[in-house]
């Protein structure tokens, strides 16, 4: 070292100036990163307030008293009436029932069910399981099997199999999920003629099994809706990943690649097909947090005793605590999933986020 460069002059820090922080094209990547990263949280928080507002007034425009449903249409006196809307804070003005629940709701209460008189939470996290066996084991095979067909469609796009691939996913892509489950039953749970009926019409268990019998039982009554929900979904994804690999069938990299001597398959499995996920990966991550939710109608029809069912029976009351706490969970799992796409998004394709 020189004795100009050792008598080169020091930072207020101590260091030289030149090293007292990290700069260059990395440093703003990743300073640019937890921008991102902040401004997609900071969303979420706002989304998440705003869900919890309209959670509280949207249902109340919902006709019908609950305490008369608590009453089983009974007569009670006007002192009786007047002691279930205070026990259940009815009587309360507007404005503090809703400081009441948002200030409840950011702790974790989320209240008392009108109809079943437990906490809400308890009612949630006991049908959680049931329906996350269902929407979960339908989102792994239509994802997989949308992602198969939605690749082999695009990269032979135009002959027979693409045709009829694409055509059968819009078809059953247009068909209500509950009347395609309604089908379903008629046909293989009921029987037609000589047809017998070879699975059940409703519920998740006969009742009575243990063990591996129990789990048998189950996985019988899990396939009817399962398939109403794999022969609905499917064709979304299927369609997304089609598209989104078409448009990257003419990029130079992939003719790069062949001539470099790859097989057809090797080009698309290791080339195309990463490069074309994003917008696959953006609707994987919203049926992620719709697995959550469930599904209404098709638990409905099929009497699957899961959170899409609950929130048919609280809508039905109208159960205010219940419905309202539903909806934020199934809101918030969307928000949450929807976020983390967001956040990935720069680690599956550089250019996002910068």
């Amino acid at each position: 070292m020189t004795a100009d460069a050792a008598s080169a002059p020091v930072g207020k820090t101590g260091a030289a100036g030149p090293a007292a922080a990290p700069h260059g094209p990395g440093a703003r990547t990743a300073t640019a990163y937890l921008r991102y990263v902040a401004g997609k949280l900071a969303g979420a928080a706002v989304s998440l307030l705003a869900v919890l507002v309209t959670s509280f007034f949207l249902f109340r425009l919902i006709p019908g008293d609950p305490v008369k449903f608590m009453t089983g249409g009974r007569q009670v006196s006007a002192e009786q009436f007047a002691h279930y809307r205070a026990q259940f804070g009815l009587d309360l003005p507007m404005w503090q029932q809703f400081t009441d629940y948002c200030g409840k709701a950011l702790t974790g209460d989320l209240g008392t069910s009108y109809q079943f008189n437990a906490p809400v939470i308890d009612k949630i996290t006991e049908a959680l399981p049931n329906t996350l066996l269902l929407t979960g084991t339908a989102f792994v095979i239509y994802t997989l099997l949308g992602i198969f067909l939605g690749t082999r469609s695009a990269w032979r796009h135009g002959r027979l199999g693409d045709r009829l691939n694409t055509g059968l996913a819009l078809t059953l892509y247009s068909v209500p999920s509950f009347w395609l489950g309604l089908l379903l039953i008629v046909t293989l749970s009921v029987g037609i003629g000589p047809l017998p009926g070879l699975f059940p019409t409703g519920g998740m268990e006969s009742g009575g099994e243990e063990g591996f019998a129990y789990v048998v039982d189950v996985a019988h009554h899990l396939v009817l809706p399962v398939v109403t929900l794999v022969a609905v979904e499917y064709g979304q994804t299927l369609l997304v990943t089609r598209s989104a690999l078409m448009d990257e069938m003419g990029s130079d990299y992939l003719t790069t690649a062949r001539a470099k001597g790859l097989r057809d398959d090797l080009v698309r499995r290791r080339h195309a097909v990463p490069n074309a996920l994003l917008p696959t990966v953006t609707l994987i991550f919203i049926n992620l947090g719709r697995t959550v939710a469930g599904v209404i109608l098709v638990e409905t029809v099929f009497s699957w005793p899961g959170l899409g069912g609950l929130f048919y029976q609280a809508l039905s009351v109208p159960d205010l605590p219940l419905v309202q706490g539903l909806f934020l969970v199934f809101a918030a799992a969307v928000i949450v999933m929807n976020t983390l796409a967001d956040l990935i998004y720069p680690l599956l394709d550089p250019r996002v986020g910068r």
